[in-house]
């Protein structure tokens, strides 16, 4: 059980009878008012996400989590499909709305780290995530400008999976780059 104020953001809890995760919170103490935390809650089941509050005297339960790896297959019309690393035949799917944003940076027969419920007994996979930093080939990319790259600033470059982001100017067509998963932000160039 955590108090309310161990209501952090990160923290997996079960509101509603649903695991939730905490995406933001505030422990706000007013002079006349007891504490209360003022949380962002979104479910991992159906995505819906809603504010709430916890007073001093509430508690909550945290999930029980644990993580596999799974690597993920193909998708197809809204579902994806993983399989499990060590047995190949062991296959399943997992549907686009726990899969969420990070979908769009799953690559065929990479390793991704599932988060399974516990719910009494059955186990459910209610998250999927990816590692923070990993590598992508630039697909589409405007010609660099001679004494462009003076003033700072980028350009906008598709990747191999036609997710765009921003790039500095003098990153090429072919280029390998590292990008952050979670900001879906351009890190660095790998060096050829």
């Amino acid at each position: 059980m955590l108090e309310y104020s161990e209501i952090r953001t990160g923290k997996i809890i079960i509101y509603e009878d649903e695991p939730c995760e905490v995406m933001d919170n505030h422990v706000a103490r007013t002079q006349q008012r007891k504490p209360q935390n003022q949380a962002k809650l979104k479910s991992l089941l159906s995505g819906r996400t809603w504010n709430t509050v916890f007073h001093a005297s509430d508690k909550a339960d945290e999930a029980e989590i644990s993580k596999k790896d799974v690597k993920f297959l193909y998708a197809n019309k809204g579902e994806f499909w993983f399989a499990d690393p060590t047995d190949p035949k062991d296959r399943f799917k997992i549907e686009e709305k726990i899969i969420g944003e990070a979908g769009k940076y799953l690559k065929t027969n990479e390793n991704a780290t599932a988060l399974v419920w516990d719910n009494d007994g059955t186990e459910q996979i209610i998250k999927i995530s990816l590692p923070i930093k990993m590598e992508f080939v630039i697909k589409e990319c405007p010609p660099s400008i001679k004494g462009s790259t003076a003033s700072g600033g980028g350009k906008l470059a598709t990747l191999e999976n036609g997710v765009k982001i921003q790039v500095p100017f003098f990153i090429e067509e072919g280029d390998k780059v590292i990008i952050n998963t979670e900001t879906s932000q351009y890190v660095e160039r790998v060096q050829k």
